[in-house]
């Protein structure tokens, strides 16, 4: 007969500590076999060189280092999840299946698929918040209605951070409670159909020493003033609870109002969905588009004789990262001064940045056009010169990715910043009336 055990479905949390369906998994009463499934869903959208998967490979095998220390083991799977549920169900005596909530329109109904599908096998399906501080309706106006406006949603985010939301899962305590079982080998980067990336990723415990001075060094582009935790909060593999304990123990109040940036976003794509596709202001869906494909494909290469712009998509095609800053001029640039449609940018930016997330993309990519939620107004235009000037005052930043920006070498503007301006406000006069 065989044994019973529940497994925990590692997703967008890649790590044994502080990590609440882990937790909660191993204090069930049953032997925890810990999961991970490469979605083929999901892989067969990306390119064979995505930087994201050997990142996500390299934490896989991590985790699995870590848990064979316990006498464990992580079971990795490849294939389209509905597929391997239907395996494991008949390998294993599956009593419940533990994982942690994800907020997305692809994640939300394969999770409701999946519980679906358990149920009629009698298994139970737990799901636990992990990447958040706060989801769905924990943060809302007096009515129950989500806010869409940031600034009294940071208000009440932040007066109802106390201790309790942020106190770490103890889940080292329980590990002797980890499957000890044989697992398979995880399929290697090839076996899953994509190549070793040369890109060097953040390291996930250097930014403590960030923080104090973030306030003052997160605009300058040619600083090290950010974090450069996105990756590693975009896929798990260090705790929000943690990032949270770090900045207050810093007094990094800017900091943490950035963190809650992310989860005002991640609200916003819960309660309108289709935000992630359309204009959160609908009136905006009648601004004329050019699309000039040329213009486009200038953008993306850094080519537009914009050195901020340029040097901002150079840096990001180089190495999957983007200053912040220098995201809001470069979407800026694209929709208002080319006239380009936001999802265009949007999805560039999806296969580029290794700290993709649907909902913050979204969002910033609609606040720089203007129609998202608490979005810049519509005749705010950024100056690319003016921003350089501000932010980039010795050009370091810009001579580190334009180096030939100076000389008869550098492309021309492809457009001229006042016409430009003059061309965005009418189209937009023309539609909002």
């Amino acid at each position: 007969m065989k044994e019973t055990i529940n497994i925990c479905w590692l997703r967008r949390d890649l790590r044994l500590d502080d990590h609440a369906a882990l937790y909660h998994a191993l204090r069930a009463g049953r032997p925890v076999l810990p999961l991970f499934i490469f979605d083929t869903n999901i892989l067969d959208e990306l390119n064979p060189d995505d930087a994201r998967v050997t990142f996500i490979h390299q934490e896989v095998l991590r985790l699995q280092q870590e848990l064979k220390k316990h006498g464990s083991g992580l079971l990795v799977c490849h294939g389209k999840p509905e597929a391997v549920w239907n395996e494991l169900v008949d390998k294993y005596d599956i009593g419940h299946v533990f994982a942690n909530r994800d907020y997305e329109p692809y994640a939300r109904e394969r999770d409701d698929s999946l519980a679906e599908f358990l149920s009629s096998e009698q298994i139970g399906f737990r799901l636990f918040k992990d990447q958040v501080i706060f989801e769905t309706s924990e943060v809302v106006k007096p009515d129950g209605k989500p806010y869409t406006v940031y600034t009294p949603y940071w208000k009440r985010w932040r007066q109802k951070l106390e201790p309790f939301f942020f106190a770490a899962y103890p889940t080292e305590k329980y590990f002797r409670h980890l499957y000890k079982g044989e697992v398979p080998v995880p399929p290697s980067l090839e076996e899953l159909g994509f190549g070793q990336a040369k890109i060097v990723f953040p390291p996930r415990q250097d930014y403590r020493h960030k923080l104090a001075d973030y306030g003052k060094t997160r605009d300058f582009p040619a600083l090290e003033g950010t974090s450069r935790l996105g990756i590693h909060l975009r896929f798990g593999t260090v705790s929000i609870r943690e990032a949270v304990r770090t900045a207050l123990e810093e007094k990094a109040e800017v900091w943490i109002s950035e963190l809650a940036w992310r989860e005002f976003y991640m609200m916003i794509l819960w309660y309108f969905p289709n935000s992630a596709t359309y204009n959160f202001k609908t009136a905006y869906d009648k601004v004329q588009w050019r699309n000039n494909k040329a213009e486009f494909e200038a953008w993306c290469t850094g080519q537009t004789g914009y050195p901020l712009v340029d040097a901002g998509m150079r840096q990001m095609n180089a190495t999957g990262y983007m200053h912040n800053r220098v995201r809001m001029v470069t979407a800026s640039f694209l929709t208002k001064h080319l006239l380009v449609d936001w999802r265009w940018g949007e999805a560039y930016f999806a296969e580029k940045l290794l700290d993709y997330d649907l909902a913050s993309n979204v969002g910033g990519w609609q606040w720089a056009f203007g129609s998202g939620n608490d979005a810049a107004p519509y005749f705010r235009v950024f100056n690319p010169e003016l921003q350089a000037k501000r932010f980039d005052p010795d050009l370091k930043y810009i001579k580190k990715w334009v180096p030939e920006y100076g000389t008869k070498k550098y492309a021309p503007p492809i457009v001229e910043h006042t016409f430009a301006r003059e061309r965005v406000l009418k189209a937009f006069k023309k539609a909002l009336g």
